[in-house]
C-alpha cells in the first residue's frame, strides 16, 4: 500500500486537486447565494458535491439563472 502513494506524481495531481476544492466551493457559494436556481437547489448542491469536477462546471453552465 505505500509503494502504491510513493509511485502517484504528486506534482500533477496536486494542482488538479486544488482546482477541483477551489471550483467545488466556488459554486456552493453561488448556489447558496442565488436566490433562483433552474431546478431545486438541494439538487445542485447534491450535484456539485458529488460528481466531481464536472459538477461544479454543470452548474456554472445550467443551474444558474442568468437575470
Amino acid at each position: 500500500m505505500e509503494d502504491l502513494l510513493i509511485d502517484i506524481p504528486w506534482t500533477i495531481i496536486a494542482p488538479i486537486l486544488l482546482l477541483q476544492f477551489i471550483l467545488m466551493i466556488a459554486a456552493l457559494i453561488s448556489c447558496i447565494r442565488q436566490e433562483v436556481t433552474n431546478g431545486p437547489k438541494w439538487l445542485w448542491v447534491l450535484v456539485i458535491l458529488l460528481v466531481s469536477l464536472l459538477g461544479p462546471v454543470l452548474y456554472f453552465v445550467i443551474g444558474r439563472r442568468q437575470n
